[in-house]
């Protein structure tokens, strides 16, 4: 059921550092107290290894070495969901999230995905059934595979999701079975998975303009925001920030090669409270995780980027970064790993990515031609996020989701053509990419900032933030190169949200999404509320959001992220508390 592969080559007289690269379960467990893990390894050069989970050692009864494979047996009743990490000596790797929570899908490999009509690769015999929830899931996920003579392989178990492998070695054959699972009165919904490219880090064949690194995070008040969380809490358990929290981040992996994330090795937890980053390990720096989870948690002063929350650190009550992407199944994947992070305790998930149907034009009038799935995939994508965002509403009302708007020049709230921003939810926050202008205005005049020409927009955009960064670097005090695209806001707000929770854990999605729009700067000129125009980046600032001035000149424009004012309104109310 796994299929790993692992290729390193290291130059002469180099040692090749302990690192992770892979963490899955070795099978779908039928029960969830009895799990098996398989772990892929660089460096590994010893029979005198250590595993740990957190800070217990596992048994070494329960682990099977087979070259750069481990095989680890764990009970549910031994541990509980917490960081894995491997020690040889005195050298420790990367720390990986394990979750004992059991959602898990199944990845094709490349032999069993081919290209539909739409030049896409798809998946041949893996399907994942959507079962209709006054049906028990497992029974039916079960007679359903006896019935089309396939096996059940994958579940996300609280979402009644079960993913079948089918007999069968075509497209035809594997469309018309989809056809008759569709018909079955039990099944709400059938997900085709089709998997792409992984979407690239930006682009930088629109970037016009090359302005200093600091003048697009200034744009949001990055510094401004550090400095005043580390003001009002001189030291963890001091001041109003008292709330550790746990943050998840849907990426593959990162680079822990680098200053930016060398310091995240090993047990994390000893000198709790901090920041910590737990990951798969990258084999190079430019992949999109590293610097999605860099705008959260890279390092200062080593070059390359520098994370919000690392800015907080000496004085934050504790933050857990959690990269985990499943399998690399696709959507069905990434929603896995979301329902074991939430379960797990995340109250912050950062999703940066999003699809397109085939078809969609975007404002330009020009089709999107990146991140698109055929209709009868998107037909089932829909099922799968509307089954998960009712069970989010149901289980865990305080978790907040934060969404990028996509860089398609798209609008984002098209719920026939865009996945999954075009969703109105409560706990789904949708972000949108500025960069700063050429023109030498006021940082708090609308046209300080421009939207980023590829950022999608409209109605459904809640607040916009800075597009561009600086990505990770293997050298020390070496600025990686510009990065730019709505992955790279979506963090900026997911981490400020998490700020604000470690002050107050008691916000809710809706008061979060209130408090970015109230403390919001602007951009653009302001929309007129009896026409529908979506060609605004964000939703346009409310009357009801500038209380107090109905003449206010914000009304109307579009929002644009103050780190500063949002905390600082989060910081007083909890100090009138206190």
């Amino acid at each position: 059921m796994l299929t790993l592969s692992f290729a390193c080559v290291a130059m002469a007289g180099e040692v090749t550092p302990l690192r992770i690269a892979e963490l899955q379960p070795c099978r779908l467990a039928k029960d969830v107290s009895s799990q098996e893990f398989c772990v892929l390894t660089r460096g590994l050069r010893t029979a005198d290894f250590r595993v740990h989970i957190g800070q217990q050692l596992i048994p070494p009864d329960q682990v099977e070495r087979e070259g750069d494979m481990l095989r680890i047996r764990l009970g549910a009743d031994d541990f509980s969901s917490r960081p894995l990490w491997l020690q040889q000596g005195d050298e420790s790797s990367n720390p990986v999230w394990l979750s004992l929570k059991g959602a898990y899908v199944v990845a094709a490999s490349e032999a069993e995905t081919v290209r539909n009509r739409y030049g896409q690769n798809t998946y041949v015999d893996l399907v994942s059934l959507v079962i209709r929830e006054e049906f028990d899931g497992a029974e039916q996920a079960r007679r359903l595979a006896a019935a089309y003579d396939a096996e059940v392989v994958g579940a996300i178990e609280p979402l009644n999701l079960y993913q079948l492998r089918l007999p069968v070695d075509n497209l035809d054959a594997r469309d018309a079975l989809v056809l008759r699972l569709w018909g079955e009165l039990s099944v709400a919904g059938v997900v085709i998975e089709e998997s792409s490219p992984e979407q690239p880090l930006g682009d930088e064949e629109r970037v016009r303009s090359q302005p200093p690194d600091n003048r697009e995070w200034a744009a949001n008040r990055f510094l401004e925001a550090v400095e005043l969380y580390r003001r009002h809490n001189l030291g963890p358990g001091e001041g109003a920030a008292r709330h550790p929290v746990r943050i998840g981040v849907i990426e593959r992996n990162i680079d822990f090669d680098t200053p930016d994330f060398s310091t995240y090795v090993g047990d994390c937890r000893a000198q709790w409270p901090r920041l910590c980053v737990y990951a798969r390990d990258a084999s190079e720096p430019s992949g999109h995780g590293t610097a999605v989870t860099g705008v959260i948690a890279a390092v200062w002063g080593q070059g390359g980027n520098s994370g919000f929350l690392r800015g907080l650190e000496g004085a934050a009550p504790g933050f857990e970064v959690i990269v985990d992407r499943n399998s690399n199944g696709g959507l069905t994947a990434n929603i896995a790993a979301t329902v074991n992070l939430i379960r797990d305790g995340a109250r912050v998930v950062n999703w940066s990515w999003g699809i397109h149907r085939v078809g969609a034009i975007d404002i330009d009038g020009e089709e999107v031609a990146s991140l698109t799935r055929s209709g009868e995939a998107m037909r089932g994508y829909r099922v799968l996020l509307e089954r998960f965002l009712n069970w989010l509403e149901s289980e865990y009302p305080d978790v907040v989701i934060v969404n990028s708007a996509g860089n398609a020049s798209f609008f984002a709230g098209r719920s026939d053509y865009r996945l999954p921003s075009s969703f109105f939810h409560d706990q789904l926050i949708v972000v949108g990419g500025h960069e700063v202008s050429d023109a030498e205005l006021s940082r708090r005049d609308p046209d300080h900032v421009a939207r980023r020409s590829a950022s999608s927009l409209g109605m459904r955009v809640d607040i916009s933030a800075a597009a561009c960064m600086r990505g990770t670097s293997l050298e020390p005090d070496e600025r990686g190169d510009r990065r730019c695209g709505t992955s790279f806001s979506t963090p900026l707000v997911g981490a400020l949200l998490a700020a604000l929770l470690s002050i107050d854990d008691s916000l809710t999605p809706m008061q979060l999404r209130g408090i970015l729009r109230r403390t919001s700067l602007t951009i653009g000129d302001p929309v007129h509320f009896g026409s529908v125009d979506e060609y605004h980046l964000t939703a346009p600032i409310l009357p009801s959001e500038r209380p107090g001035d109905p003449a206010d000149p914000d009304i109307g424009r579009s929002a644009r992220l103050d780190m500063y004012s949002a905390l600082r309104l989060v910081l007083e109310k909890a100090e009138q508390h206190d």
